[in-house]
């Protein structure tokens, strides 16, 4: 009998992801570094310490989309531009009941110790307060966002998309989007919470737009303008002459040697497919293709 080994069986083919093809998605992880220091930074400032002092970023990078269960409701950020794209923002409970408690709690009180956030009921001012915090760090994102294209664009001096709480909740993020994971952790207690930003697809173009390489951005273009029939480039190789030698006589070359050979119809081969051949010609001194002919 034939035993078949696991380990020895071929690994699935990995699927290719149609939107990473020609986009620069490897330098995701670089632009979640910048939005982690942008973040960071206006953690101590006045306009969010109102809101979040005590509170570290812990975390920050593209995750999968959290559970139901865990998220909450998303809320939905837009700009006033319908290609800037939007933004969905969601956060544990628990970690919103936290921010709530330090925003409008006693002055100097010691930490209220953490409670099951099923237990609370929801007010009208817990979710004004969500809506506030969302708006902050969707800004912060949209910033950064916008600092990346201005400095694409050498526009240093462009001004900042506004963010504002959209009309109609936007659907949780699906399994194939790309969304950002924010660990903050509360210095007293220690404990951390998560927050979570969905980009839209018009919002992820803008962010890999602007992580573009420079030299890629200077051509991306007169690429865009220019049909495919007449933009598709490949590389073509002529081979104008081979000859046999035996190793012997190869050996027994020396410089200035001559080798009779005769030039006849060159190969003209893509990755080495032989596609055409080709009469060889003189032209102001370079030898030159003409007269192709598909090859057999």
């Amino acid at each position: 009998m034939t035993m078949i080994n696991k380990t020895n069986l071929p690994a699935s083919p990995q699927v290719l992801d149609p939107r990473l093809l020609g986009r620069p998605v490897h330098l995701l992880p670089h632009f979640a570094a910048q939005f982690a220091e942008d973040l960071a930074a206006a953690l101590r400032q006045p306009a969010l310490r109102r809101y979040w002092d005590g509170f570290q970023l812990e975390a920050s990078g593209f995750v999968g989309p959290p559970d139901s269960s865990q998220s909450g409701r998303w809320l939905g950020f837009t700009s006033g531009a319908g290609d800037a794209g939007g933004i969905a923002f969601a956060l544990e409970r628990s970690l919103l009941l936290s921010v709530l408690n330090q925003r409008y709690g006693r002055r100097g009180a010691a930490p209220a110790p953490s409670v099951d956030p099923s237990t609370v009921r929801v007010t009208a001012t817990e979710e004004r307060l969500a809506v506030v915090l969302g708006q902050q760090l969707a800004s912060v994102l949209s910033k950064r966002v916008d600092a990346n294209l201005a400095r694409a664009h050498n526009e240093p001096g462009a001004a900042s998309t506004e963010l504002v709480p959209g009309s109609v909740p936007p659907a949780p993020p699906s399994a194939d989007g790309w969304t950002l994971g924010i660990t903050l952790r509360q210095a007293q207690s220690g404990e951390c919470g998560q927050l979570w930003l969905a980009l839209d697809q018009d919002m992820v173009a803008r962010v890999l737009l602007g992580l573009l390489p420079e030299r890629a951005r200077d051509h991306a273009p007169a690429r865009a303008s220019v049909a495919l029939g007449t933009a598709l480039q490949v590389t073509l190789e002529g081979r104008l002459v081979s000859k046999e030698i035996t190793l012997e006589a190869l050996f027994a070359l020396k410089l200035g040697d001559i080798i009779p050979v005769t030039v006849g119809r060159a190969d003209v081969l893509l990755a080495e497919s032989r596609l055409f051949t080709a009469a060889v010609t003189e032209h102001n001194g370079s030898l030159c293709l003409t007269s192709f002919e598909d090859s057999d």
